[in-house]
């Protein structure tokens, strides 16, 4: 957000100091064209002067200031190019001071211009027309200072703009950044200019409607799960009256639905638990929990484990571990577990030597309900809500869990939790 507050500034920065200088120079150029016109006036006085002096002899005319050009005869008109606008400028102010003769302002094309003055015999008196001296270099000075104090003004205060008009924006990006694991925005103080009011209050407004509607369709799923358990009920009840042939499958199928009913349940439980975290030896709970489904039968062998801990919720931590480990002991035939020491960060890996599963399916293995192979339900049994609920519970902690296909097959379930040092002991 930093990034666009400061293009902001630099567009209101660069916008203005842009009017600022094209209204400088302009004004300077106004200046320096005015200059010619400005010369007119003594350079008009002093030809008539000068001759007024050589053509009548009039001793009582003072002499031209030193430093004027001095004057020079020609049998002809210069050659050059007539600069008709100086040439009128000129015979305008000749004629105010009472010279009445043709004037022309020539340009020689290298020099100065000279300004011809047509005498009774034909002749022309020539007089180096002087430059425009144009406005003093104080003058550019405090064109200079006066700019320097419009620049740093205008940096300073689009800067404080710039930052006003983000300040929104960045309550966006923060309240984005801190969105937790449940997908609810956290509490937006509700301080600030105006518009950083409104954007809290929208926040806020959003965070409860969020809230809201993540703990009805909780309760939904919790309640859509315990009413199925009475009809259930009622029909495992009556499939004790068919036959023996047809009694068994009635019983799988609501075996089944029970375990769906039950891992709904679950997910829904796990999405709003608040155990309280702790640091948990890692090594410790996962050597327990392997040693737990090798007692129940399962082909689980643990080929390492480094000891580490992390903060967590050990009861919740447990069952995201046993999701992982009997899904690759069920369905990969067999789970090795190896826990690793990986640069702050505990990495348990938990490989299998199943067939794998498309890579195109891969997104989707997170996905509640979902199945490789549908097929197989009857054999594996589950409601394929395992790794849903252990992702679930996982990212709770701060972790993040990976599935994908090994070179030699099978898969390779990696979870990632940030280690800590242990306090006051191993738990």
């Amino acid at each position: 957000m930093r990034g666009l507050g400061l293009k902001i500034a630099a567009i209101l920065v660069v916008s203005i100091v842009a009017v600022v200088v094209v209204a400088t120079i302009a004004t300077a150029m106004m200046l320096a064209s005015g200059e010619s016109d400005r010369l007119m006036g003594p350079m008009a006085r002093h030809m008539a002067l000068t001759s007024s002096f050589i053509t009548e002899g009039d001793r009582d005319v003072p002499p031209p200031p030193p430093r004027a050009p001095r004057p020079d005869f020609a049998a002809g008109l210069p050659a050059g190019t007539l600069k008709a606008d100086m040439t009128e400028a000129l015979q305008r102010a000749l004629a105010a001071e009472g010279e009445l003769r043709q004037v022309s302002v020539v340009d020689p094309g290298f020099g100065d211009p000279v300004a011809a003055l047509k005498l009774q015999d034909g002749r022309y008196l020539l007089f180096s027309f002087p430059k425009a001296m144009g406005p003093p270099r104080e003058l550019w000075f405090a064109l200079g200072a006066w700019l320097s104090l419009v620049v740093l003004g205008v940096v300073a205060v689009a800067l404080w703009m710039a930052r006003r008009v983000t300040r929104p924006f960045a309550l966006l990006e923060h309240a984005v950044a801190s969105v937790g694991p449940d997908g609810v925005l956290p509490h937006t103080p509700e301080v600030g200019s105006r518009e950083a009011r409104q954007t809290a209050v929208a926040l806020n407004a959003l965070s409860d409607r969020l809230r809201s509607a993540m703990e009805s369709r909780m309760r939904l799923v919790a309640a859509a799960g315990h009413d199925l358990r009475t009809p259930m009920t009622r029909m495992r009840l009556r499939a004790e009256f068919l036959p023996s042939e047809d009694r068994q499958a009635w019983l799988d199928d609501l075996d089944e639905l029970d375990a769906i009913a039950d891992s709904a349940i679950r997910l829904v439980k796990e999405e709003g638990a608040g155990e309280d975290r702790r640091p948990v030896a890692l090594d410790v709970l996962l050597g327990e929990t392997v040693e737990e489904l090798t007692s129940a039968g399962l082909p689980v062998v643990l080929t390492g484990a480094t000891p580490l801990t992390v903060v967590a919720g050990p009861l919740g931590l447990r069952r995201a571990l046993r999701n992982l480990i009997i899904n690759a002991a069920t369905h990969g035939g067999g789970a090795t577990v190896a826990l690793i020491d990986d640069t702050a960060e505990a990495r348990l890996e938990i490989s299998d030597g199943g067939p794998g599963i498309p890579e195109e399916l891969i997104p989707q293995v997170f996905e509640p309900f979902f199945r490789v192979n549908p097929g197989r339900k009857q054999s594996s049994g589950g409601a394929g809500l395992g790794l849903a609920i252990a992702r679930e519970i996982i990212e709770r902690f701060g972790g993040s869990i990976t599935i994908s296909n090994r070179p030699e097959g099978g898969l390779l379930q990696v979870v990632r939790l940030k280690s800590v040092p242990p306090a006051g002991g191993r738990p």
